[in-house]
């Protein structure tokens, strides 16, 4: 594995400009304050050997980040757009110098291929990228109108102080996705990263320091999510909060953030389908599935979760799946030739046992896998279970593993039906050849986001988000910079 000191691992909370490691001192002239007892461990999933450990900010600190942010986000926000937008370039050419280091920190602490870990930080900085574009921000008009000599002014003004709570899966992308167009508006951002994967943004933090984002504007917090995330929510100075998780969590948040009526932006649980038609191109839908299911080991939100196969075509595409994913390696991150890292923790092991114990004693066909690595125990081999039904958990909920369920179908009227009884609606995918089938399945399945004859549907240019139970707002494209903006009216008489 990496030698950790070659990374430069930084273990250290970041507020108002200083790095952070105690109660004792947080103002922005000290430059490194001393260590306390109030740490979080980090584990390597593959090896489970801590990597590093990170402080456990306090309510009073959270308080001050806070207070900082705010009085950062007045400063920033009269800043001109196009030399916000400069700066945020600035950060994108760090972050690209910087691939590697900043890859091989995300699997070190994540457990993805480093071949998926340098995709997701050219992902990430595709964010930055796109919006250190001024023209993305023009959104002002003049309107004149009526019989005296008067205009109406409708501008676009930041929101305020902002804050992002994002998952372990995506650690790099998942905060750039947030922070890039809260930047770019105006407005100072407060991140706090899941426990698991603290390091990534911690270092993408210190390159976007080094190019110039003023103390206050960024700031990534780590300690406690009832301590954070509670000093957050109760805030009236955060203005909005975004979130990508659980939707029992989206639903907390959402709860808590309702006394000072922030503005929300959830990225909640999924259950995509994916959809093989009978007029598919097999060999396609295969590899988009193998693109789909088992990027991350599975460990994706938009990921498909249960395959519904037509009749017609099944045995086929069951067969050439199966003949794909028993090629597919496992092992560490940082081996050449790794497909299938390790999942994040002993939980999300005992989840996918739990769901494949389930669909076999329903009457599932375990085709491969269906069993944790003989070799290490963090890992699940990829998994494609037959004759799946939708009375199975697997295929009712969440997997967040690299097990593949499949489901015949016959009927594509009853199929739909279903499919809308589902409490999530993030994403779905489908394969077909026929233009009348792609444009109906396309309006009729009730999600955020259609692949069609892809398994690969992110971009930076582009909306991401749900609908249902898999949250509300968008991340990304223009609709992404709008969820940091307020609309203003003036009226000018002359």
């Amino acid at each position: 594995m990496f030698a950790d000191s070659n990374l430069a691992l930084r273990q250290q909370a970041l507020v108002n400009g200083v790095w952070v490691s105690s109660t004792k001192n947080t103002t922005a002239s000290a430059t490194e304050s001393a260590v306390d007892d109030s740490w979080h461990e980090v584990v390597n999933p593959a090896t489970q050997a801590v990597i590093g450990r990170v402080p456990q900010l306090t309510e009073a600190q959270m308080e001050d980040c806070i207070s900082a942010a705010e009085a950062a986000f007045y400063q920033w926000r009269e800043v001109p757009a196009k030399q916000r937008c400069a700066t945020l370039a600035r950060w994108h050419a760090a972050i690209v110098a910087d691939r590697e280091r900043l890859a091989r920190i995300l699997t070190l602490e994540q457990g993805k291929p480093l071949a998926e870990a340098l995709g997701e930080i050219d992902y990430a900085a595709s964010y930055i990228q796109w919006y250190a574009q001024p023209a993305v921000l023009e959104r002002s008009a003049v309107l004149p109108y009526g019989d005296t000599p008067t205009s109406m002014l409708v501008v676009s003004e930041p929101i305020g102080v902002c804050a992002a709570i994002t998952p372990w899966n995506f650690p790099a992308a998942m905060i750039t996705r947030k922070v890039a167009p809260a930047l770019a508006a105006g407005c100072s951002m407060i991140v706090k990263p899941a426990p698991d994967t603290p390091f990534t943004a911690l270092a993408l933090a210190e390159l976007a320091l080094e190019a110039g984002i003023p103390a206050g504007v960024l700031n990534v917090v780590t300690g406690e999510a009832e301590v954070i995330g509670g000093t957050l929510t109760r805030s009236a100075k955060v203005r909005k909060l975004s979130f990508t998780g659980s939707t029992g969590v989206g639903r907390y948040l959402a709860a808590a953030c309702a006394p000072t009526l922030k503005r929300l932006s959830l990225e909640l649980g999924g259950n995509a389908p994916f959809i093989v038609c009978e007029d598919a191109d097999v060999d396609a839908a295969v590899q988009g599935a193998l693109d789909s299911k088992f990027r991350n080991a599975g460990q994706t939100c938009v990921c498909a979760n249960a395959f519904y196969v037509h009749d017609s075509v099944y045995e086929a595409f069951a067969d050439k799946l199966v003949a794909r994913v028993k090629k597919l390696q496992l092992g560490r991150g940082d081996e050449a030739e790794v497909n299938i890292g390790p999942l994040i923790n002993e939980a999300a092991l005992t989840k996918v046992e739990q769901l494949v114990a389930d669909a076999v004693a329903q009457g599932a066909t375990v085709r491969c896998g269906g069993a944790r690595w003989a070799e290490q125990a963090q890992w699940f081999v990829p998994t494609v279970l037959t004759e799946a039904t939708q009375d199975m958990r697997c295929v009712k909920e969440e997997i967040f593993g690299p097990v593949a369920p499949l489901v015949r179908y016959s009927d594509e009227a009853g199929l739909l039906a279903s499919l809308r009884q589902q409490e999530a609606g993030l994403a779905a995918y489908f394969y077909s050849q026929q233009l009348g089938r792609i444009q109906r399945l396309s309006r009729q399945l009730e999600v955020g986001m259609v692949g069609v004859n892809t398994g690969l549907i992110s971009d930076a240019a582009v909306p991401f988000g749900g609908v249902k139970a898999s949250g509300m707002g968008r991340e990304g494209g223009q609709q992404g910079i709008e969820e940091y903006l307020e609309t203003k009216y003036i009226k000018l008489s002359q």
